[in-house]
């Protein structure tokens, strides 16, 4: 039979990996399309976890991405108001555990060394400046695809054997496919929003306080009522990132379709004034007009995430709010079980009701464990962000209890059987498990 033809709609990380990992399982027909005409990668900086990174090795990605990356050693968690150590984890165990360390790093430099990769597959090609629209799923998939500028291709309509579904939390893509089957599941707002932020050793040199957060390798968690800010050195130390989580009130004038907005330095100024006079530094030295909020939208667990030979990856079916930094990680994860049960030899007949199949099993591979981590890092905000009260009074005592080196970390993040939950499984060998009980076997 001819080559099963891939449509992957959007080029983030979820679609990004998706593409590597399907042309290494052997495809040669894959389009990625992308609104954007092209893909200059900015961003913030990134957690680098070992399930992510276990992931990005097997696709070629993870030596170039380490290169630049800061190895963490340890995570302080502080209160934000006085600057008091909370609780403290060693991370050194990590590596040795999982065979990775848990790195930092910038996500241009990730999302830029997918592409890299991609652009080196045969298999691989990129329709930039598409606007994918009117998804029709019977009997195989098809949508109409629309040019950015008009001069550059005539609209038309694309087949496809599978479509996967890569265009985030505004997914055009979930919203048809539920559309179908009677059902909705809009992004809404979390009530929280986030500034993201990056220092340069330059602008932090003149302060030693500063300087030697830069120059640590340490993840430094600020928690206050309702409000946190996590900060690492990235980049070979050569840039400190800073991200926020606080209410979004500041967006309460801003179109629903509107995920940023242009802050200003004195409100970002407000919203963390009572924390501590390092941080007050911290923060000033943000230029003014260069001030962005996002607003950290979610929408609720979808019944299913297939139709037909259509899936949706990554937060088009699963957002996960940062207080875990699991969101890009799932995504490729997600990526990493299609390569598999979307193998070529699993599904050369090519007919709709083999690819379906595929694509149940990713579901079954992916969707509870997904959902899971999504509770899972609501929940973490929550905790973190306790005013005065009993409850907050109980979380440090748990965060006291650390320095005995007993209990459970309340930043889950930083908790040992969580973090064996979440580095420890290997979606590939779980989903080469799943297609073999299954029966879903490889065609010789």
């Amino acid at each position: 039979m001819a080559d099963t033809r891939i449509a992957i709609i959007g080029a983030g990380m979820g679609g990004l990996a998706s593409a590597l990992a399907l042309a290494k399982a052997g495809h040669k027909n894959i389009t990625i399309y992308e609104t954007a005409p092209g893909l200059g990668f900015v961003g913030a900086g990134i957690q680098l976890a070992p399930n992510m990174a276990r992931i990005l090795d097997r696709l070629d990605c993870w030596k170039a991405i380490a290169a630049e990356a800061v190895q963490c050693s340890e995570t302080s968690i502080r209160e934000g108001s006085s600057d008091k150590e909370l609780g403290h984890v060693r991370l050194d165990y990590v590596e040795k555990t999982y065979g990775y360390p848990h790195m930092v790093g910038h996500r241009a430099s990730l999302a830029g060394s997918m592409y890299e990769k991609c652009q080196q597959e045969p298999g691989i090609t990129f329709s930039l400046g598409s606007v994918v629209s009117d998804i029709q799923f019977t009997p195989k998939p098809s949508f109409l695809i629309s040019p950015v500028a008009p001069t550059v291709f005539e609209p038309r309509r694309v087949d496809a054997d599978v479509v996967l579904g890569c265009d985030g939390v505004k997914s055009q893509t979930r919203v048809a496919m539920l559309k179908e089957l009677n059902e909705t599941a809009e992004a809404k707002d979390s009530g929280q929003a986030a500034y993201r932020i990056m220092l340069t050793r330059d602008q932090m040199e003149h302060d030693p306080e500063l300087l030697r957060l830069i120059d640590s390798d340490v993840v430094t968690r600020w928690i206050g009522e309702k409000r946190h800010i996590i900060a690492y050195p990235i980049h070979n130390k050569t840039i400190y990132n800073i991200s926020t989580a606080q209410p979004d009130v500041n967006f309460a004038a801003a179109p629903s379709a509107t995920y940023t907005t242009k802050g200003s330095k004195s409100a970002m100024l407000d919203v963390y004034k009572d924390f501590c006079p390092m941080i007050q530094r911290m923060l000033d030295l943000v230029p003014e007009g260069e001030v962005v909020e996002w607003k950290l939208r979610v929408h609720e667990p979808l019944s299913t995430w297939v139709h037909g030979t259509t899936a949706l990856v990554g937060d088009a079916c699963h957002p996960t709010l940062p207080h875990l930094a699991q969101g890009a990680a799932q995504a490729i994860e997600d990526a990493a079980v299609l390569g598999v049960t979307l193998a070529p030899k699993r599904i050369a007949d090519g007919s709709p009701e083999t690819i379906n199949r595929a694509l149940k099993i990713y579901e079954k591979v992916r969707k509870d464990r997904a959902e899971a981590l999504v509770e899972l890092a609501a929940e973490n905000g929550r905790s973190m962000h306790l005013g005065a009260g009993k409850a907050k009074e109980e979380r440090d005592k748990i965060f006291a209890a650390l320095k005995t080196g007993k209990g459970p970390v309340p930043d889950k993040w930083a908790d040992a059987d969580v973090q064996k939950m979440i580095y420890g499984l290997d979606v590939v060998e779980e989903a080469e498990k799943a297609c073999k009980e299954e029966g879903f076997l490889a065609k010789l």
